[in-house]
């Protein structure tokens, strides 16, 4: 018997949305003096609301 549904089909059917994913990264200052980086990714509805995260 034949495969009826492939790998791409399975993926498909997933309801993903139209959500962009953005990694931010904040700096922070130690004090010690040092800084450090914290990295997170934010999933967005469009890119232009990249300007309004803090």
């Amino acid at each position: 018997m034949a495969k009826k549904q492939t790998f791409a089909d399975k993926s498909k059917g997933k309801g993903k949305g139209n959500k962009v994913t953005v990694k931010v990264v904040k700096t922070v200052k130690s004090e010690k003096g040092s800084y450090k980086f914290l990295e997170n990714f934010v999933q967005l509805d469009d890119v232009n609301q990249v300007a309004n995260l803090k």
